[in-house]
């Protein structure tokens, strides 16, 4: 998750767009989008209450609070499927984006963070670790 009370601080004692990107560990479009959603909301450093990072990008992008429309994968279905001798998690997600592909659903995607691992290999992890 995006440092959001970083960025501000930082930005709150003249540092750089592009000291703040690097110290925070993210692009400098980000932290321009951030510093700028800021002003126009009137959120600036120091917060006259504590503010969560999560409280942060409720406050700055309410959008990203929004539901996915994206088709979550069937978990049940990739657990007894990589039960199947030669199964892995790559073919099952070419399977799954072919499926989302014919009913006209919009698949996950690559996570940014890690662009080899499908996000399905995320849902399934967690559905498996909780099974």
């Amino acid at each position: 998750m995006t440092n959001y009370r970083e960025i501000l601080r930082l930005h709150s004692q003249g540092i750089s767009q592009r000291g703040i990107a690097s110290s925070c560990q993210c692009s400098r479009n980000t932290v321009s989008a951030v510093i700028k959603r800021a002003d126009e909301i009137g959120i600036s450093w120091p917060f006259e209450k504590e503010i969560s990072n999560g409280e942060l990008q409720t406050f700055l992008f309410p959008e990203k609070d929004l539901p996915t429309t994206r088709k979550i994968p069937d978990c049940e279905y990739i657990h007894k499927e990589m039960a199947k001798c030669g199964v892995t998690l790559s073919l099952l997600w070419d399977e799954y984006c072919q499926h989302c592909r014919q009913i006209n659903e919009i698949p996950l995607m690559l996570q940014p963070v890690l662009p080899l691992l499908p996000q399905v290999c995320e849902y399934y992890k967690s559905y498996y670790a909780h099974r």
